[in-house]
């Protein structure tokens, strides 16, 4: 079984490539575009590892939350790809990838989401503890019990957060963001399951309907027009 994944929900987009359990990654430049640079970056992992696109069995995504552009950005390149070679597709949620990538087994996921607010979810053992959601730093849903470790780049951008999450957590891992290889992880049983979708049906999971604030909001906040 091989497939690829493309992840696109954050500043640090990748793609990697599944081959019956070996996962081979690779990472778009910073400071570029996704848009611009996922597909060379798929092109070039194809080349390297000696696979063609007709050799894979699916494209799996991940879907989201996350930057609306970036989110459209892998949906539209899975789907492109998936249509033109006949493959089925699979969603992976952006928050159950971290949680994969954590690797620990109860984490607090908390993903910046811009406009003072934090996509965040609940996981023991891999699996989600309700819906994900999006709140203000300071107001998300505190874990219970013991054995929580928070994760994601919302723990230093927003540091009402860190305060609000530090009594109920044993640890901080700052640095973990969704990857293309977590979400690889989470596709394969699935395909194997045969869980894969129809290209068409595939679309973001947005979480939040609101892409910005109106220059009203930015200058109440202190910002500019």
């Amino acid at each position: 079984m091989q497939f690829l994944s493309l992840e696109s929900s954050t500043d640090a987009g990748s793609v990697a490539l599944w081959r019956d359990g070996v996962v081979s990654e690779r990472h778009c430049p910073p400071g570029q575009p996704s848009s611009a640079t996922l597909l060379p970056l798929v092109s070039e992992l194809l080349a390297e590892s000696g696979v063609r696109l007709v050799d894979l069995d699916a494209i799996a995504f991940a879907a989201g939350p996350g930057s609306f552009t970036g989110l459209r950005v892998a949906c539209g390149v899975a789907q492109g790809l998936a249509f033109a070679h006949g493959l089925p597709v699979l969603p992976v949620g952006t928050l159950d990838a971290m949680a994969q990538a954590a690797a620990v087994p109860r984490v607090a996921v908390c993903l910046d989401a811009r406009m003072n607010e934090v996509y965040f979810g609940l996981f023991v053992d891999g699996v989600a503890v309700g819906a994900p959601g999006v709140f203000p730093p300071a107001a998300v849903p505190l874990p219970e019990g013991g054995g929580w470790v928070a994760a994601g780049n919302a723990l230093t951008a927003y540091p009402a957060l860190y305060d609000r999450l530090a009594p109920c957590v044993q640890g901080m891992l700052p640095d973990v963001l969704p990857t293309a290889a977590a979400v690889a992880a989470l596709a394969a049983p699935r395909l194997a399951r045969g869980e894969g979708i129809d290209a068409a049906d595939a679309v973001p999971v947005y979480v939040r309907d609101k892409v910005a604030l109106t220059v009203a909001e930015r200058l109440a906040a202190g910002g500019k027009a």
